[in-house]
């Protein structure tokens, strides 16, 4: 079966969803809009319930891709599972919701490194574009945009000690907004992807339900894309099987992959585009030796500090509903803070082993350190030809001593926070690491030991114009007329906070892009 359209876009997650959306405003253009999970009818995507989160994260669960790291020497040989969103939203359907936005310096840094038009000020609009934001009127947040943004509401007691803790080592705000003037002028409470009745808004949910009646826009589920279709240099279509079989879908004007940081780099290594020697080992012909496609993996690691609560306390709503960004000892000032913390009034589940025999998690508070800008990097690289096969994800987790000093200071710094007055009420025993672990060597092998990853995977078709960057500035393959990346893979370095905001914008402006071509 051969078909033709104007628009492919490969993978209805946050990004594919948007990118569907903004080009099918023109009637004239079709689009095509291509999804191997499907849809999203689970009831635990849309759940209140923090425990329907929790089974969304399950390897085996049908909306999760289930990848798994390669044992990761910086972490004693440990195997990380990553959640992924295998159905239509992505990853936006079995996140943690939180809307965190990154830094202006992080944006800034982006176009430092030759990518014009992605600076604070430049991306700014876009991030306003797709809010509804339903709080305080700012001109850092829009409120007219489908994704429906609210703050935390009704806090618990313990969430109102961290801002004040924080103020009582030196922080100049309390209830500081991270999508503001100063991501690290305080801690603050979390914004969050949910309607005004607390309910989860996906990408999908805002940007192709209500528009699946438009007539030129095609969502197709349970299709996997196998390859790209590259002819004298351009990308002509892609190659994907059905639910009624094998299909080829030709694109009159572009394909766009959002696909994410591990299913990007695999359909384009799998195309003839990647690494020439890695393409060779599988018997794959190289169509261009791009050797940036699949490296400068990296991602978010957190690692929690736990400690008992002699007071009950309410149900979290989200898995972390407060936090705050700061500097640690090895961080650049003249940078984005490199530590941020997630905090909440629940013992983290992967800490309940270190818990006192019959303690329930909702008897404890976590303070989640989070390393926010990672020096390690890793790689994703085929595991065969076989498109059903998942791509290795290797991420090298604290393979460079940076990073590991940045979760030491992590746990360091959450002790200080606990210290302070402002916990008197609530504080018990610290269940962990524990009050016995203080050398250095002692915290660090905790680290290894527990520490896991925020399924933040970002940078494996990165943005710029040297020999590995994979995209142009305005997003084009370089060298291959005709296709695009739009998604987590472009970001040449992590954002601070959670991503998928910045995907969000990404998206924006990568349509905006589209249709001014």
């Amino acid at each position: 079966m051969i078909n033709t359209v104007d628009y492919i876009v490969i993978g209805a997650g946050t990004s594919g969803c948007v990118v569907a959306n903004r080009l099918s405003l023109d009637p004239a253009v079709r689009v095509t809009l291509l999804e191997f999970g499907g849809m999203d009818t689970n009831p635990d995507i849309y759940d209140r319930d923090i425990d329907a989160m929790y089974r969304l994260w399950d390897p085996k669960a049908e909306e999760n891709w289930g990848y798994r790291t390669v044992p990761q020497q910086g972490l004693g040989g440990r195997e990380i599972d990553i959640a992924r969103g295998k159905v239509v939203g992505g990853s936006s359907a079995v996140n943690a919701m939180m809307h965190v936005r990154g830094h202006p310096r992080d944006f800034d840094g982006w176009a430092a490194l030759g990518n014009a038009g992605w600076s604070y000020a430049e991306v700014l609009p876009y991030f306003l574009k797709s809010e509804c934001y339903h709080g305080p009127k700012s001109p850092y947040h829009g409120d007219n945009g489908p994704m429906s943004i609210i703050d935390i509401q009704n806090p618990s007691p313990i969430l109102h000690a961290l801002m004040n803790a924080h103020a009582a080592l030196g922080a100049q705000a309390k209830y500081n907004d991270f999508n503001g003037a100063c991501q690290e002028a305080g801690a603050g409470l979390y914004m969050t992807s949910r309607t005004m009745d607390a309910v989860r808004v996906t990408e999908a949910s805002a940007f192709i339900h209500p528009v699946l009646n438009r007539k030129n826009l095609n969502l197709v589920i349970r299709a996997r894309a196998t390859k790209l279709l590259i002819e004298g240099g351009r990308c002509a279509g892609v190659a994907y099987h059905g639910p009624d079989g094998p299909v080829t879908l030709r694109a009159e004007r572009e394909v766009v992959l959002c696909a994410g940081a591990f299913e990007t780099p695999k359909l384009m290594m799998l195309s003839g585009l990647g690494p020439a020697d890695h393409l060779r080992e599988h018997g794959i012909e190289v169509v261009q030796d791009m050797p940036g496609v699949g490296q400068n993996l990296h991602d978010h690691l957190l690692l929690g500090t736990a400690y008992e609560s002699v007071v009950d306390l309410p149900a979290p709503q989200l898995a972390a509903e407060a936090g705050l960004f700061t500097w640690t000892e090895v961080g650049d000032r003249d940078k984005s803070p490199d530590l941020q913390y997630f905090f909440g009034p629940v013992l983290q589940p992967s800490l309940m082993e270190l818990a006192p025999k019959g303690m329930s998690p909702d008897h404890g508070f976590t303070f989640t350190a989070i390393l926010n800008q990672p020096a390690s990097r890793g790689t994703v690289t085929l595991a065969s030809a076989d498109p059903t096969a998942n791509a290795v994800v290797d991420p090298r987790y604290l393979t460079e001593e940076q990073d590991m000093a940045v979760l030491e200071y992590g746990i360091r710094y959450a002790r200080e926070l606990a210290a302070t007055a402002p916990f008197d009420p609530f504080r018990g025993v610290e269940i962990a690491p524990g009050k016995q672990m203080t050398k250095s060597a002692d915290l660090r092998a905790y680290a290894r030991r527990y520490c896991g990853t925020v399924w933040h995977p970002v940078g494996t078709a990165k943005m710029g114009r040297d020999e590995m960057a994979v995209v142009d500035p305005e997003l084009k393959v370089h060298g291959v007329a005709g296709l695009r990346v739009a998604d987590a893979s472009v970001m040449p370095q992590i954002v601070n906070g959670n991503p998928n905001a910045a995907i969000l914008m990404i998206a924006e402006k990568a349509s905006d892009m589209m249709r001014d071509d």
